[in-house]
């Protein structure tokens, strides 16, 4: 792997030691700088899980990814920098109740002197790693998450503006390698029941808010205001996908 071009397509060029600080950088540093987007399966671009092509797609062609891209390549680059990485299963909380199957969604284990979940694949979440072990509220900035014990699993939950925890996805503790989500990853790139085949998405974080765009809808929030708007064709979609998330497609 080219290191230092990863670095410059996340525009990270603070400390690499393998730390918790580092990993919290290198963890906000992505989410900054590469969006969340399934374009590709609407494109008929086959996803396939090998490191030196998502390396060509994200890195390279300055593109985005979901999931099994996103936390895969950014796992390889921090093994690279010599930390303890583990890729783990999880499956994703589903709107009626209940959560996917697992390897549903690939998160990471980082194991400092103490285990981290670190994750940079999973659109509006967390933005710094969250302590494993720990049962307590873990605060980032004005959200809030905590990790519960649920069976052999465990489950990262937000507590929204309502006042309620909301999961977010549940995950085990085992180890995998990227090969052992390749069957998911083609569920979710051909099956007529996964959200990723239903519509297009490109999601960004902001340092002060979060930018998106869902089919034809662009969706921006600064702080507490929000503002959505209707693209009017394909070809102004095109040129919010370069100026917002800077994406040029490539078909």
């Amino acid at each position: 792997m080219d290191i230092n071009t990863y670095l410059e397509r996340i525009q990270y060029n603070a400390t690499l030691l393998p730390t918790i600080e580092t990993l919290s950088s290198l963890q906000l540093a992505h989410l900054l700088t590469i969006p969340f987007e399934n374009l590709s399966i609407h494109a008929n671009e086959p996803i396939v899980l090998q490191e030196e092509l998502l390396f060509d797609k994200i890195v390279t062609r300055k593109r985005g990814g979901f999931c099994y891209e996103l936390n895969g390549l950014f796992a390889a680059l921090l093994h690279e920098l010599g930390f303890d990485v583990a890729m783990l299963s999880a499956g994703a909380a589903k709107d009626v109740g209940g959560f996917g199957p697992d390897f549903d969604h690939m998160t990471l284990m980082v194991s400092l002197n103490e285990r981290w979940l670190a994750d940079v694949g999973f659109g509006d979440s967390f933005q710094q790693p969250l302590l494993i072990g720990s049962r307590d509220v873990q605060l980032q900035g004005e959200r809030l998450y905590q990790i519960d014990d649920d069976g052999s699993y465990l489950v990262l939950k937000e507590k929204k503006n309502d006042g309620e925890w909301k999961s977010q996805y549940r995950f085990l503790l085992q180890p995998y390698e990227l090969k052992d989500y390749e069957e998911m990853c083609l569920y979710h790139q051909t099956s007529p029941q996964s959200t990723f085949t239903q519509k297009r998405l490109c999601s960004l974080a902001k340092p002060n808010g979060r930018v998106t765009l869902s089919d034809m809808r662009l969706i921006e929030t600064i702080g507490e205001e929000k503002r959505e708007r209707i693209l009017a064709d394909e070809s102004e979609y095109k040129v919010t996908l370069e100026k917002e998330f800077g994406i040029i497609l490539e078909y």
